[in-house]
């Protein structure tokens, strides 16, 4: 079984070397940036003081709210920088 790598930045990616600074929040902003993420770009969001408004949207395990296990959230900022 191939070893998946334990850093974004261990990954290469036709986007490799390129830093995306991204405040975007809902819809089309996260999902576009999770898209470069995946092709290797250095994504780094920036949140307000009281989050991004996708930690808040479900689902959540077990159906408990917590901004940290959003499902949503942490698929749109999969291989992103906080």
């Amino acid at each position: 079984m191939p070893e998946l790598p334990k850093e974004s930045s261990d990954r290469k990616g036709p986007l490799h070397g390129i830093r995306v600074l991204t405040i975007s929040q809902f819809g089309a902003g996260p999902f576009a940036t999770l898209n470069l993420a995946d092709l290797g770009a250095d994504v780094v969001k920036v949140e307000s003081l009281e989050g991004d408004s996708l930690r808040r949207q479900g689902p959540f395990p077990g159906d408990v709210e917590d901004p940290e296990t959003s499902g949503l959230h942490l698929f749109l900022n999969t291989n992103k920088r906080s």
